[in-house]
């Protein structure tokens, strides 16, 4: 019994330590498959528009000559190492056999499961499957002010198809989600809900969020890589990142294939090598290059050239840097948004309301004549919390102490020197009513753009 016992926790040990590592070891084995390819095809590709009409008709899609061996051959001659394949779009057409609606290819002439013959063809190459999904679904109406308990449950269900039917994806990158234009917040659809879905389908599977406009780049804001569209004027700091990244570009004009792609001048391979995908890799960042095969189903000749020039110019002799100790992901909803707040004496045009807006490019900044500043959210009842941020604007806030009320008594959580612009603190779970940090050292008046309070699940 007692051999039993040690093997028992022997094994709980080893399991702990292997949880605690995993995520870590998956962000760097990201970056270090360095090159990507990216392949928007989808109903869009028939339309001739990146959006097209929610409600076009299935029919339209039927990629005759696809060959999904011949985009795996085009990655592997540009040295790429993985494919990430647009599944779902903004306008909810699943070109797998999704049991979940009938807008989907098995409801077309085609009557294909695409997503697995990507899957094979890719891994015949010795290439790794990742795929791309969109929270935005304009066809089932799964938009702001639309959203339903059963929206929520279909995304479960087809993410539960597409990480239990086609092996081992090594990341779900998914778009729509908490941005400005499609303006669906992670309470609408609960991110860490779907995020735990995830690990427990795929524990390996990489969940990335293309976020990274809103969020502050020092910390990992609801993905486990923090992803910057070029496009959308997205550019990662090669000098300073240090949180394991993702960069993607397409290599013509647009996302999906357009009637001019053919004959319209695609990027140039030299600076797609010198520009993107050699500064990056030495800056903790994974290039994925968008190609858009056509309608049907193969990638057009001037993009195989580019690709393979690519593959000759790219030595791909250099090591990815080892990638420093981060914190982990945020993933649990911010309580303290949008909350009833309260502070000293602020500056006039910056006061409490935009310390908890849910906008990190406006602050509360106390006013210079206060000696000790403090900023407090205002719960209209308790709540169990465990996880403080501090978004420090200016980067100046050196000394402060962190408290709860619980019945009408301040408890401190405790005091913290931290001259970090991010300040994220992870605790035991307490209970309270207000939450309210004070400031005792600050080389100039202090300001935050965000005092976010979590509830994590831990």
């Amino acid at each position: 019994m007692k051999q039993l016992i040690i093997a028992i926790l022997t094994v709980c040990c080893v399991w702990t330590y292997a949880e605690d590592r995993t995520l870590r070891d998956r962000q760097q084995e990201f970056i270090d498959l360095k090159f990507g390819m990216f392949i928007h095809f989808n109903i869009p590709t028939f339309t001739n528009h990146d959006w097209p009409d929610p409600d076009a008709d299935p029919s339209i899609f039927n990629p005759v000559k696809l060959d999904c061996s011949q985009w795996a051959r085009a990655a592997k001659s540009a040295k790429m190492q993985y494919g990430c394949l647009t599944t779902k779009h903004h306008s909810g057409f699943c070109i797998w056999d999704t049991k979940t609606t009938a807008y989907s290819v098995m409801h077309t002439p085609f009557r294909r499961d695409i997503v697995r013959e990507y899957a094979d063809a890719f891994r015949r190459e010795g290439l790794k499957v990742m795929f791309y999904y969109s929270i935005l679904d304009t066809h089932h109406k799964l938009r702001p002010g639309f959203i339903t308990r059963e929206h929520i449950e279909m995304i479960k269900t087809q993410l539960t198809e597409l990480l239990t039917n086609y092996g081992e994806i090594g990341a779900l990158i998914i778009d729509g989600w908490d941005a400005p234009w499609s303006r669906i917040s992670y309470e609408d659809i609960p991110f860490e809900e779907i995020y735990l879905l995830v690990k427990h389908l795929q524990p390996s599977c990489l969940l990335m969020d293309l976020n990274a406009a809103k969020y502050p780049a020092e910390t990992l804001f609801y993905t486990d890589i923090k992803s910057y569209e070029q496009g959308a004027g997205q550019n990662i700091s090669k000098e300073t990142n240090r949180l394991p990244a993702l960069s993607c570009l397409p290599l013509n004009k647009n996302w999906f294939w357009k009637k001019s792609f053919p004959v319209d001048p695609v990027k140039d391979p030299v600076a797609l090598v010198r520009d993107n995908l050699e500064p990056f890799n030495k800056a903790y960042c994974n290039f994925i290059l968008n190609v858009a095969p056509n309608t049907d189903g193969l990638i057009d000749d001037n993009a195989l050239a580019a690709l393979a020039k690519i593959g000759q110019l790219w030595r791909d002799d250099t090591p990815v840097p080892q990638l420093p100790s981060i914190e982990s992901p945020i993933i649990s909803s911010n309580i303290a948004k949008h909350q009833s707040v309260n502070s000293s004496w602020s500056n006039d045009a910056m006061i409490m309301d935009f310390g908890n807006d849910d906008n990190f490019r406006t602050s509360w900044q106390s006013n210079y004549e206060v000696e000790t500043p403090w900023f407090e959210v205002d719960f209209p009842r308790n709540h169990f919390f465990n996880a403080i941020l501090i978004y420090d604007t200016k980067q100046c806030i050196t000394k402060y102490r962190l408290l709860c009320e619980q019945n009408g008594e301040w408890i401190t959580i405790f005091d913290s020197v931290d001259s970090r612009k991010v300040k994220l603190h992870r605790f035991d779970r307490m209970f309270g009513g207000k939450v309210r940090i004070i400031i005792d050292e600050s080389f100039s008046p202090p300001a935050i753009a965000e005092f976010c309070i979590y509830n994590e699940a831990r």
